[in-house]
């Protein structure tokens, strides 16, 4: 079944408004039962990114850059019969898909897949 590679962005909005630990608990739970509906097509849940370092053959020019875990909050890989049904399981994920926060879905090609 072809996988999916899901990443997690931070996205500019008006809205700074943390949830509450009530909301929170409550999300908590929409995910497990989340998890437990999708258990076939998680393939890994991933996590949040940490740090890193760029690797290239030739010493980076100096600059201002933006750090891949600023754009990228997480990322899981999924797998579904196609793209939209990928996409269907990114967006049920409680709190993936909401102001502030929206998920990237692109396909995985491996060798002879």
């Amino acid at each position: 079944m072809p996988k999916f590679l899901c990443m997690q962005r931070s996205l500019p909005t008006q809205s700074q408004e943390k949830p509450s630990p009530a909301q929170m608990q409550e999300m908590y739970a929409k995910f497990d039962a989340w998890r437990t509906q999708f258990a076939d097509n998680l393939v890994d849940l991933g996590g949040k990114l940490g740090e890193g370092e760029l690797v290239s053959a030739e010493p980076p020019t100096d600059g201002p850059y933006v750090e891949v875990k600023e754009l990228i909050g997480g990322y899981m890989i999924v797998q579904a019969e196609s793209l939209s049904a990928a996409i269907e399981v990114a967006r049920a994920c409680p709190g993936l898909v909401r102001p502030g926060s929206g998920v990237e879905v692109v396909a995985i090609h491996t060798p002879g897949g």
